[in-house]
């Protein structure tokens, strides 16, 4: 079978960020097919080039073969310049994929439904089925956010988030907590793959000496994020938490990653005189179990809007892995996969003063760490492992694959 997969924002292992998909198609070529990917240059992290050409090479003699296709280059600019890097990569994604010979099957992702519309029309054209994979519910998440406000804008994309629902063959979704959304407007049949890690790429046991030492955390209870810097993120709640805890010394927050918000967040942090806070840039999926390992505890956080309650956010899974406990400060679907595995504690969301007393609460605790770290890694490899995702995303392709031919 080969598969073509429209993702815009698609992260190679050696990159920052989500690397869900390049797992999954791993492991698809494992069992015999054959993925195209036809992604940005772009990384959606820092809106620069990315480095991948030595990634997508070494994909390529796994079986799958990354089309870098061009897109405008104003990723964090402006909303309007963001709208326009999403529609030329909808265009030039259309053109690549007319040129993709012998596919079976369109796999198309979303956010953002630009992209969407791409793998619609390619499965259109090609008389193949398609598979549309819901990851965030755009647009309503940008509307609560406040970045999409406009309601001559907001009424088309919501038309178009419907009939694409309609149009699908068969809607993937990541989380449960999309269920209802989806059906209610009009998606005909559902699965839930849900997101999850690589168990095999994080252990408990790994050394993060090596990053302690470089950035002098040695002595000090590490809480760490890792991720994205954005409006959703709600970083600016973690700065006011490091605040109330400027006088334990012994505690030290850092933030990896970046985003378009970061440059606001380390002008805060400076303002606020926070020695307490350590900005570090993003690393590889591959670095990242060193990075996890140098952490005492490690942190998910959300602006506090009732959709981000559905959500099953990819740092939480490798937080697990890593066999670290967590700070949850993310209510809804999340919080009862971290509460059923006992891995951590929640917070409610948009309170610094509650992140602060937690936050204390496990560095004065740390026998509770390790065991809360333990019950964490218990619960990825059980029930969040890739390898058994994959086999799940592998028997939804076949199903629709083989349908497609017989009718």
């Amino acid at each position: 079978m080969h598969i073509l997969l429209i993702h815009q924002a698609f992260t190679t292992l050696d990159e920052a960020g989500g690397t869900r998909h390049a797992e999954l198609a791993r492991y698809l070529c494992s069992f015999g097919h054959q993925v195209t990917v036809i992604a940005s240059p772009l990384s959606y992290l820092t809106g620069k080039t990315s480095p991948a050409k030595e990634s997508d090479a070494i994909l390529k003699d796994q079986g799958i073969t990354v089309l870098r296709t061009y897109t405008f280059p104003g990723w964090h600019r402006s909303f309007f310049q963001r709208v326009i890097s999403f529609i030329t990569f909808m265009f030039s994604a259309v053109i690549a994929g007319l040129r993709v010979k012998n596919v079976d099957v369109v796999w198309g992702t979303s956010p953002p439904l630009f992209q969407a519309a791409s793998a619609w029309l390619l499965a259109k054209l090609k008389r193949l089925p398609l598979l549309f994979e819901v990851r965030d519910l755009w647009p309503d998440f940008a509307i609560q956010v406040g970045v999409l406000r406009n309601p001559f804008l907001i009424a088309p994309a919501e038309w178009f988030e419907r009939f694409m629902y309609r149009q699908a063959d068969i809607v993937l979704i990541n989380s449960p907590g999309f269920m209802d959304h989806v059906t209610d407007r009009g998606a005909r049949q559902v699965v839930v793959v849900p997101n999850g890690v690589d168990t095999h790429l994080f252990t408990p046991e790994a050394d993060g000496s090596q990053i302690r030492l470089r950035y002098g955390l040695e002595d000090k209870f590490v809480v760490l994020y890792a991720g994205a810097h954005g409006l959703s993120n709600d970083l600016g709640i973690v700065l006011e938490a490091a605040a109330y805890l400027l006088p334990h010394t012994s505690i030290k927050i850092v933030l990896v990653g970046d985003g378009k918000e970061k440059p606001n967040l380390m002008r805060q942090a400076t303002a606020l005189n926070l020695s307490n806070v350590l900005f570090l840039p993003p690393f590889s999926k591959q670095e990242m179990p060193q990075v996890l390992a140098a952490a005492d505890a490690c942190l998910a956080i959300l602006k506090p809007l009732p959709l981000y309650k559905t959500v099953y956010p990819n740092k939480v899974f490798d937080y697990l892995a890593a066999g670290k406990p967590i700070l949850l400060a993310i209510d809804g679907v999340i919080r009862q996969v971290v509460e059923e595995a006992q891995a951590g504690i929640f917070v409610p969301p948009g309170n610094p003063q509650a992140l602060a007393k937690a936050v204390l609460y496990l560095s004065e605790n740390p026998q509770l760490c390790r065991q809360m770290g333990e019950k964490g890694r218990i619960a990825a490899v059980t029930h969040f492992e890739r390898a058994q995702q994959a086999a799940q995303l592998n028997q939804i392709l076949e199903k629709l694959t083989a349908s497609s031919l017989s009718s």
